[in-house]
Formats: C-alpha cells, structure tokens, sequence
C-alpha cells in the first residue's frame, strides 16, 4: 500500500468558525515548530564544555564551511562553460583572463570544478555524519531512558508498540531536518543569492525580477496546493489502517474465522476497506499530478521568459552565446531543486510533527521520583510494614482505604481476598510503582518515598503471576537477575528453581533460544526460569504475586517447593488466589473491598469461622468436585 502519510490537519468544510480554526490550527504548527527546532538545537551544537562536544562543534563549522565552497564552485560552473562556449565560437578574444587558457583549458576547468563541487559536498558529508549519528543517538538514548522512568500507570494507559513508534518517527524527523534543511533548504538559499549577485551583476536587474516572480509563484502555488493534498491523503491513510487494522485482527483471530466458517465474510470485509483505499488513492494519484503539471507550467514560463531575454540580449549584441548558455544553465541549477521542494516542505511538516510528539513524550513527567537527597534503602530485618495505607488510581474510585499490615524480619505475611479487593496494588505499592495516597509504607522503618528507587527495587524480589522473558537465551534470562553472576552462580540458582535438569536436557542447553515473551517454553518452565532469576539476584524481600495461580495442580505443587525454599530467611509477602498455597504462613490477611477484614494464621482464621474460612470450604469444594 502507499508509503504517503498526513503531514498535518488540514481544514475541513467551509465557512468562517472552520477558517479561524484553521488558522489557529496553523499557528499553533508554527509555534511547535519552533519549540521543536529549540529543543532540537542542542543535539547538534551541543554545549558541554567537553572535548567530544568541542569536536563535534569544529565538525558542524567545518561542514559549514565545505558547503559554502560547493555552492560557490557551483556558481561559477555555467561561468567556466558559457566562457568555453564563447571561446569555441570565437566571439571574445582568447588572450586575456581566464579566457587565456583556451577552449579545451576551460573545459577542463569546468570538469575540474564539477569535481570538486561533488568532492565538497561528499566531505561535507562524511564530516558531518558523526554529528548527525550522535544527534541521533543521544536524543534515541534519552527519549529511551525517559519511557523507563515514567510510572507504570503511563505505561497501562499507552500502548506499547505507540511508545515505540513515536521514538522512532522523532528520531526519523530529526535525521530527515538534519539532511535537508541544513544540506537542501540552507544551500537552495544560498545558491539562490549567489546566483541572484551574478545575474544582476554580468546581465541586468529585470532579470532577477523574472527569476524572484517565478520562485514566488512556485512556492505559493506549491504549498497552497500540498495543503489542499493533506486532507486528500489523510483520508487515504485512515482508509489503508482501516484495512490494515481489518486485516490483522482477522489474522489474529485465525481460529476464530475458521471455527464459525467465516473466511469468506472477512475477505468482505477486507475488500470494503480496501474499496475505500482504492478510492482515495486514485484522487491522491490525481492530486500530485494536478501538483507536477502546475509547477512545471510555473517553473517553464519563468525558463522560458528568462531565456527569451537573453536570446534577445544576443540578438542585440548585448549578451554571447555564451552568457545564452550561462543563464539557461543558472536556471536549471535553481529549477531542479524547487522540484523537490513540495516534497521537502511536506516532509518537514511530518518530521516537526513527529519531532513534536517525541519531545511532547520527554516533556511527559515521571510521576514517581527520588526525593532531593533520598538515600539508599539499608535492610537490617526486612520487617514490611503497611501504617494505615489509602490509595486510589483514580481520585473518584478508592482502592485501599487505610489498611495496616506488618511483615516482620524473615515472616511470610499472605494476602488472600476476592478479585478487585486491592492485593495487587499493595504489591505495587511496596515496589513504588506508585506512591501511596495516605499513610505510609515502611521497611525496617525507612518510608519507601524516603530512599532511592533503585534501592528499593534492588531489595525487593518479584515473581509475577506470568514470568515475561525476553526473546533471548535461557541463561541470559537466568543472568538478569544479576549480570555479573558467574557460570556456576547461574547454575546453582537453575538448581535450586529445579531446572537444571531440564536445560541440560534441550539440544541448545542454556543457550536456547525462548521465544518472545518465552513462548516456547510452558508456563511452568516459565515460572522456574523467573524463579532461578529472583534466586540469583538475592533479595532480603520476597514478593509473590500469585506466582501460581495461573499453572496446573500437579505443577503448581512442584514450583511451590522452589518458591518455599527460596523464601527461607526472607521476608515474604504472598499475594494468592489458591488458599492452598499459604496455610504455612506465619500471618494471613484477608482482604475485601479495599479493607483488612481478618488477621490471623491458617488456624486461627478457620478456628474463627469467618470470611477465610468460607473462602477455605468453597475452594476445598471446587477441589472435590
């Protein structure tokens, strides 16, 4: 399908609400523009006061310079060739000033300055690469950085593969301005002015009036015309994601299609989509046309009223032939990059919009960060304490309303209740995802607000409900828990989660390969893998979010073994859904509604004939039956 995108909105409708939205529109566009080009600044003449930042300012100034020499060799090639023109038809005398080195000197020269203006520009462009990719990729870097350090509740609410996609197209956006409004639009002026001096200066003022008048009319004309092609082709976008969208959603949905029969209904409904594409994409097609021929009448009436002046200079014996040549040359040179110009100012328009978001992106704000002079987190027992705790993610909906909880140094403190009482969140609460609302959360007295982030994550291990791998090797799964582990350190944590046996087994052994998301393993393998992870990174805490809700019986009995023996010296809070996994706890809470309802060990909430214990006797009934 066609790789145009919507550069911008454009005004739908008529009339003077629709006008003044549109201009309003246009200024705002104007004014991100030009925050965009602020914010972008930096990344190309970066300010450090560093050696790498002193180069790279010495690399833009040079490549500046090499510009500058290529457009003035440019300027004085249609100079060196209407001279051996002239020379050759013998119309100016041969012995004086450049003219001296004859026909085939001056046509040497002219080679040579073709030359050297290709020679400029392409070492303009390898001293300007380093600049260019290190724009790039410290701007990558940071808008990378910036998408790990906003708060979970961003992340829930954007889609993934959005975040990427804005990282990428601002990256794009900004090596697309770099190559063309530096190397296209600054030379285009440039030459335009040189070019301008020379007319005015070897010909005549009116000239420069055809020329000035031919420019203006192109670029008003193109860009009235591209704005009028963005609605055009927005619509042709929207019709190629629709079908894109319609197409794989049903892919997705394979199964489904084929369970009801309805492969034929699909494809319907793909061609419908795919009718509208076809539709908007004649009229964009018809569109650049009307474009292309309307600049080309622009851009030939301007070449052909300055070539009928010189041919009348020349005529008169005013002008050589020679000059005749030169000024048709001057004009090709000028001509051949306004043709690119509607595309050009399309293209910055989406790149300031994609610029714009990405920007937009790094201005977002983390919602959870250090406090000024937060110190490191120090676990002498790991008591885990919850003092009157309230939170909400939404101020109108109260999900934690004061609970008190309190783990002591080397306890397991369980939490059970129904689903929506609030037992994920106290997980999340304690990992500092987010803060709380009221109250406070404690380790070893320390309020987690108190200490720094990475502290705190690093004494708190999780195993989640779904163990999330990355598409890589077994081992380097096991290693992240700690990167600098040893060969023999990863293995005694595989043993310890008992998979050992099982990656030994596999033809890759530690090396294979798990897939995205660890796909090719089972579920329970999964868990063991996320268990030797945890094991290996050694945490004082433990959090076990329903770390086996989601397995079978008869494997969800044997990583609860594994999950018991790397709880030994820990403090551990078990989030469970199967009562069956925490009747060993030293305490038990049970949750309901966003309020502790009951406390107590597996005994006593059984012995108290409470909401455990009706809990206990349905799920010991579903068991049964």
């Amino acid at each position: 399908m066609s790789d145009e995108r919507a550069d911008g909105e454009g005004a739908r409708g008529t009339g003077p609400h629709t006008e003044d939205e549109a201009a309003r529109r246009r200024a705002e566009e104007r004014a991100r523009g030009l925050r965009v080009l602020r914010d972008a600044i930096p990344y190309i003449w970066p300010r450090e006061r560093t050696v790498e930042a002193r180069r790279l300012r010495i690399r833009v100034v040079g490549a500046l310079a090499l510009l500058v020499l290529a457009k003035l060799v440019s300027v004085t090639i249609p100079l060196i060739y209407s001279r051996a023109v002239d020379t050759l038809a013998g119309e100016v005398d041969p012995g004086a000033g450049m003219l001296a080195v004859g026909a085939v000197g001056l046509t040497i020269a002219y080679g040579l300055a073709r030359l050297m203006n290709t020679g400029f520009q392409e070492l303009r462009d390898v001293v300007f690469a380093a600049v260019a990719q290190r724009a790039l990729r410290k701007l990558a870097l940071r808008t990378f950085t910036h998408i790990h350090r906003l708060s979970l509740r961003y992340h829930i609410s954007r889609k993934t593969g959005a975040l990427s996609r804005v990282m990428e197209r601002g990256v794009k956006g900004v090596q697309f301005l770099l190559r063309f409004m530096v190397f296209s639009i600054g030379p285009l002026i440039l030459e335009l002015l040189l070019i301008a001096g020379i007319l005015v200066t070897l010909f005549d003022w009116t000239f420069l009036v055809v020329l000035a008048v031919t420019i203006a009319v192109y670029v008003w004309f193109t860009f009235t015309v591209t704005e009028w092609r963005l609605q055009i082709r927005r619509e042709m976008n929207e019709q190629d994601e629709r079908a894109n969208q319609r197409a794989i959603d049903s892919l997705l949905n394979f199964e489904t299609v084929k369970y009801f029969g309805a492969a034929g209904r699909e494809a319907a409904r793909y061609d419908v989509a795919m009718e509208g594409f076809e539709t908007a994409s004649i009229r964009t097609t018809t569109s650049l046309a009307a474009l292309n021929t309307g600049q080309a009448l622009i851009v030939n009436a301007g070449v052909a009223g300055v070539m009928v002046m010189a041919a009348l200079g020349v005529m008169r014996g005013d002008y050589t032939v020679g000059e005749f040549v030169m000024v048709n040359s001057y004009m090709l040179q000028i001509v051949l990059p306004l043709n690119f110009l509607g595309t050009v100012y399309r293209e910055i328009r989406q790149s300031l919009l994609d610029m714009g978001q990405m920007f937009d992106l790094l201005d977002q704000p983390a919602e959870v960060v250090d406090r000024e002079g937060a110190a490191p987190l120090t676990v002498s027992g790991g008591e885990v304490v919850f003092d009157a705790v309230r939170f909400a993610y939404e101020p109108e909906r109260p999900i934690l309303k004061g609970i008190s909880l309190r783990a002591g140094p080397g306890e397991t403190l369980a939490i059970v209740g129904p689903t929506g009482s609030g037992k994920s969140t106290i997980g999340r609460l304690l990992f500092r995802f987010y803060d709380v609302t009221g109250g406070a959360v404690r380790i070893d007295g320390q309020d987690v607000r108190d200490v720094t982030q990475a502290s705190l994550q690093a004494a708190i291990g999780v195993v989640p409900q779904d163990t999330v791998l990355f598409n890589d090797t077994i081992w380097y799964n096991i290693a992240y828990g700690r990167p600098d582990a040893s060969h023999a350190e990863v293995e005694a944590a595989a043993r310890a989660a008992e998979i050992h046996e099982f990656v030994v087994g596999l033809p890759a052994g530690y090396d294979t390969l798990v897939g995205e998301r660890g796909l090719k393993l089972s579920g329970g393998e999964k868990q063991r893998v996320g268990i030797a992870r945890t094991i290996l990174k050694d945490p004082p805490i433990l959090l076990l979010d329903e770390a086996t809700s989601a397995l079978d019986t008869a494997t969800e009995q044997a990583i609860q073994s594994s999950l018991r023996r790397m709880g030994e010296g820990r403090t551990v809070i078990a989030i469970a859904h199967r009562l069956s996994t925490i009747v060993d706890a030293d305490r038990i809470a049970v949750l309901d509604a966003g309020e502790v309802v009951e406390q107590g060990s597996h005994a006593e909430l059984l012995a108290r004939g409470g909401r455990y214990a009706g809990l206990w006797r349905r799920q010991a009934a579903e068991d049964a039956a």
